[in-house]
C-alpha cells in the first residue's frame, strides 16, 4: 500500500465517523423533541383536566363555568391538526375566567378551593415551560437539519421535519401574581 491510499483510507474513515457521530446527534434530538413532545402533552392534559374539574365543582359562577368547562373539554378532545387552537381558546377561557384576583379568591374561599386553585396554578405555570422545552429541541434539530452535510448524505432518514408547537399559553394575571 502506498502512503497516498493509506492518507485516503484514513480521511474516508474520519468522514465516515464524523457522519455516523452527526446521525446519532440528529437521532438524539429526534429523540428529545418525542419525549419534550410527550412532556408538553402531560402538561396540556393536567390543565385541561384541571379546569374541567374545577368548572364542574360548583365553586365558580355558572357562566364561567359553562365557559371554562366547554373551553377545557374542546382541547381534551381536539384532533391533532385543531389542537393548538384549542389550547389557545383554552388559556383564553382561563384568563376571561380568572381575569380579577376577587376571582381567584372566591376560588380559594370555597371548600377544598385552596387546593384547586394551587392545582390550577401549577398547571397553568408548568404549560409555558414544556412548550418552550419542546420548541427549544424543536430548534436544535431544525438547525441540524440545515445544514448541507445532513441534506447532502441524507442523514435525517425518513424522520418528519420538526414543527414547533405555537399557542396562547399566557397564564391568567390573577393566579400568576398569587403564586409568585
Amino acid at each position: 500500500m502506498t502512503p497516498t491510499l493509506i492518507w485516503i483510507l484514513v480521511a474516508l474513515v474520519a468522514i465516515g465517523l464524523y457522519l455516523s457521530w452527526t446521525a446519532g446527534r440528529l437521532d438524539r434530538l429526534h429523540a428529545r423533541i418525542d419525549a419534550t413532545r410527550a412532556g408538553l402533552d402531560a402538561q396540556l392534559l393536567r390543565r385541561a383536566s384541571v379546569a374541567q374539574e374545577l368548572a364542574t365543582s360548583g365553586v365558580l359562577d355558572p357562566a364561567a363555568s359553562i365557559v371554562l368547562y366547554e373551553a377545557a373539554h374542546a382541547a381534551r378532545q381536539a384532533e391533532e391538526e385543531q389542537r393548538e387552537v384549542a389550547e389557545s381558546d383554552l388559556s383564553q377561557a382561563l384568563r376571561a375566567v380568572f381575569a380579577h384576583p376577587a376571582q381567584v379568591e372566591a376560588v380559594r374561599e370555597a371548600p377544598g378551593g385552596e387546593a384547586a386553585a394551587h392545582e390550577l396554578t401549577e398547571a397553568v405555570r408548568r404549560v409555558p415551560m414544556a412548550r418552550r422545552f419542546h420548541n427549544d429541541a424543536v430548534g436544535a434539530a431544525r438547525r441540524l437539519r440545515q445544514h448541507r452535510k445532513v441534506r447532502w448524505f441524507r442523514l435525517a432518514g425518513h424522520a418528519p421535519f420538526p414543527m414547533a408547537y405555537e399557542m396562547d399559553d399566557e397564564p391568567p394575571a390573577a393566579l400568576v401574581d398569587r403564586a409568585a
